[in-house]
Order: C-alpha cells, then structure tokens, then sequence
C-alpha cells in the first residue's frame, strides 16, 4: 500500500480511543476518533476512512446498527471490538459485515496483525481511503468517475446509463469482492431485492457487453455461483 491508511476509531470509552489513537499513530496510520454513532456519521463522509475499529456495546448507537450502516453507505472496512463472553454479538457482527472482531482486552501485537491482515483484502490502488482512482481501468475500457464516463480502448465514449454507471461504481468501489443482488440493489441502487427481481442480472449483462473482450466468457465481470457478481479490476 503505496498511501498512508486512514483509520476512525469509535469507541465511547476516552482512554481506549486514546490508547488506540496512539498505538496506531506510531504504527504509521493516520488516525482519527469518534465518541459515538452521531460522531462516526458526520465523520465517515468528510473523511473517507479506510478502516473503521468500532466497539460493539455504546450507549445510543450500538456497534452493529453502526456495522450495517457502513455497509450500505460507505466503501471501508470494519473491525468490531466485543466482550470476551458475546460470542453471539460477534457472528451477528460478522453477519452484518464487519471484516473482523476483535475480543476485550486485546494485545497490542495481535490488533496490529488484524489490521494489516484486513487492509491487505480491502485496500487496492483503486480502493485507496474509501474511493476509487478518478480513472479506474475495466477490462477493454476505462471508466473516468468524475465525468461518470465508459471509454473503450479506442477512447470512445461508451454509452451508459445512470443506473449502470452507479452498479459499476459499486462494483468497483468493492473490487475481489463477492456482493450478492441483495447488497448490490442496496448499494446502487437503493432499494430492497425481490427474488423474481432479475434487474441486477440484466444490467450485469449489459455491462458485460460493454467492458469484456468475450461478453459470453467474463473475465472481469465474474459470476460467483451461488453468491453474486464480482469486479476483477485489470492487472489482477
């Protein structure tokens, strides 16, 4: 990871998200804190974290309503900090999306070891704080996300629907990740999947058209049997 990654630790104890604040200041993060759920949603947009370590029992809020919402809303990654006894707490965590837990108290070395562990899965050169490059490269074309445009390798512009530009954002935002139909109608779209809702698979079709050398034999735009769709961005 050529960049410096950017961490929110929220906990509602001041001398854990002190301790954490330094800890990982020296490891070379840079690092911010929240004190709660209300902190943590006006800081996520302004910021952009890559990493967000959150701690399951907060009064208001609680760590896995803040877990869901960072699923739908943002592109970072989740670390939730549990009680030594929940076990329960920590498969519904899971369930909800976070990446990883980490069980109270903890030692230095082994939070450390999380971290790197998960920001090696999630962080790419197009997934770099959150948001992709300006101009993210997909198989035989380019996708430029400030003008929300499809270039072909000829630098012609591909058409492309408001609705396929946010489906393909998504999935490039989530690159080598698995999203099922449910998560990408959620993501992109907005809205609720419907088991004979077969929207997501039309346009995955359609932006197969686009973006694949061989439309009939995806390379980047993957099929995931049983599971959804995934994004392989070039070079990997």
């Amino acid at each position: 990871m050529s960049e410096k990654a950017l961490i929110i630790v929220c906990d509602d104890e001041e001398p854990m998200r002190e301790m954490l604040e330094e800890l990982l200041t020296d490891e070379g993060y840079a690092v911010t804190t929240a004190k709660g759920g209300a902190e943590l949603r006006q800081l996520v947009p302004k910021v952009r974290p890559d990493l967000v370590i959150c701690d399951l029992k907060m009064p208001g809020e609680d760590g896995l309503s803040l877990t869901r919402w960072l699923r739908s809303e943002s592109h970072c990654a989740v670390l939730m900090l549990t009680g030594m006894g929940s076990v329960l707490d920590r498969v519904v965590g899971l369930e909800m999306g976070a990446d990883d837990y980490l069980p109270k108290p903890f030692e230095p070395a082994e939070l450390r070891s999380r971290i790197k562990a998960i920001l090696r899965r999630t962080m790419t050169p197009v997934h770099a704080h959150g948001r992709p490059s300006n101009r993210v490269r997909i198989g035989r074309c380019v996708l430029d996300i400030e003008q929300k445009t499809l270039f072909d390798e000829n630098g012609d512009k591909v058409a492309l629907t408001s609705m396929e530009f946010d489906l393909l954002y998504t999935l490039v935002t989530h690159a080598k990740r698995v999203l099922s139909r449910d998560q990408l109608l959620e993501m992109a779209h907005h809205q609720r999947w419907d088991p004979f809702d077969r929207s997501i698979d039309i346009r995955i079709t359609r932006l197969r058209k686009k973006i694949e050398i061989d439309p009939s034999k995806p390379q980047v735009l993957r099929t995931v049997r049983g599971e959804g769709y995934m994004l392989v961005t070039d070079g990997e």
